[in-house]
């Protein structure tokens, strides 16, 4: 191999040669990806994401790589691969998931087909893409005999679209004992963006009880729980202050018997996203504290913040640094986005520097246009091979 400069970002890395490996596998990438995403494997089912995680196994034990399993709800278990010997001592952890949106039958009205130079169909962009460019990743690292700083550990988790109720614990422990982490997570618009910020996304649910009566024969006896939750909801929306990126949403109201009756209890799901932790607590504060605005008016807020946000953190910022002189070094070019989506990355912005939206190119995500750009697959698998052999910091 070619020797760079000591400034190199990877010191001793030939970037020709290793774009030029990936360039040479572009379409067994293509291959392998449609050969994972023909394996519908929606959040929640056991039955059909099982084949799912035996394709990942093989793949990964193939890349020398011991897989198991940790328990996930209700069957829908989540994978960490580890090197033989690997599991002491801190790593780089490589984290994805394999559960999607798109229920079980969906490739019969999406089908997975290459047209204009993009692979399209139900899950291939979020984010079994960015799994396959993973995996040519790992291998270009064996293959080309790249040496790494730290072992890399790998975990696939199969709940992340539902905010990832089972694994949270799983993804929280490993990154606590990361040196840094690398999501998979699809990059943002069209030129590729990696994701050095996220939003937390915070879901609650109000309950107003009022007093029932008859709306026609005693319509001063009973107290509006509708009216009440129109007043509340009302106070939830001025929370919202698009200039400090702060959303607060009310999705969905319920309430009342019929027509003809005082409505005894109304019901409101609200959801809220914040770019910073002190806002996501002040936000907090003010919903769960919302009171009465009238006598024999009872409310409950129960709720939180599930996924706390991603925030450039001296070492998320550090590691962007190198993801964008290591680039350079590749002739790529590429840029950082802050995004309102929020992903796992959110658990381990905190635990360890975290670099996000290193997974494919494309656009769709749980939309029916969902494709990925396939002349950028190589190029990214090519970045993180070689972040996997950067210092670390």
């Amino acid at each position: 191999m070619s020797d760079l400069t000591e400034s190199s970002p990877v010191p001793g890395l030939d970037p020709s040669g290793l774009n030029e490996w990936m360039a040479d596998r572009v379409d067994e990438m293509v291959e392998k990806t449609i050969s994972l995403a023909s394996i519908e494997s929606p959040s929640g089912e056991a039955g059909a994401q099982e084949p799912a995680r035996e394709w990942l196994v093989a793949e990964l034990g193939e890349l020398g790589f011991e897989v198991s399993r940790l328990p996930g709800e209700g069957g829908c278990d989540h994978l960490v691969a580890t090197q033989p010997g690997g599991t002491e001592g801190p790593c780089q952890l490589l984290l994805g998931h394999f559960d999607t949106v798109w229920p079980v039958g969906t490739l019969s009205s999406m089908p997975l087909e290459v047209r204009d130079g993009r692979l399209h169909g139900p899950g291939v962009f979020d984010m079994k893409g960015g799994i396959v460019q993973m995996l040519f990743a790992l291998r270009a690292v064996r293959e080309m005999g790249l040496d790494l700083p730290v072992p890399p550990v790998v975990q696939l988790v199969a709940d992340e679209e539902v905010g990832s109720p089972s694994s949270r614990t799983y993804t929280e422990a490993r990154a606590a004992g990361a040196a840094r982490v690398f999501v998979m997570e699809p990059s943002y618009g069209p030129s590729g963006d990696l994701k050095t910020g996220r939003k937390g996304v915070g879901h609650f649910r109000l309950v107003v009880k009022g007093v029932a009566s008859h709306a026609g024969l005693d319509p001063e006896g009973g107290v509006s729980a509708i009216l009440e939750a129109s007043r509340q909801i009302e106070r939830l929306f001025e929370l919202n202050d698009p200039g400090r990126g702060i959303t607060v949403n009310v999705g969905t109201i319920d309430g009342g018997l019929r027509a003809n009756v005082i409505a005894p209890e109304a019901t409101a799901e609200i959801e809220t996203r914040v770019a910073t932790a002190g806002d996501a607590e002040a936000v907090e504060r003010a919903i769960l504290g919302l009171e009465p605005t009238r006598d024999r008016i009872e409310i409950e807020v129960t709720g939180g913040f599930g996924r706390p946000p991603m925030e450039k953190t001296p070492g998320n910022e550090a590691l962007w640094e190198k993801a964008r002189a290591t680039a350079m070094v590749l002739g790529i070019e590429i840029d950082e986005a802050q995004v309102g989506g929020a992903s796992d990355g959110n658990l381990t912005s905190l635990l360890a520097p975290t670099l996000d939206g290193l997974g494919a190119v494309g656009d769709g995500a749980h939309a029916d246009h969902e494709h990925l750009v396939v002349e950028k697959m190589p190029e990214r698998a090519a970045l993180l091979a070689a972040l996997l052999a950067s210092p670390v910091v």
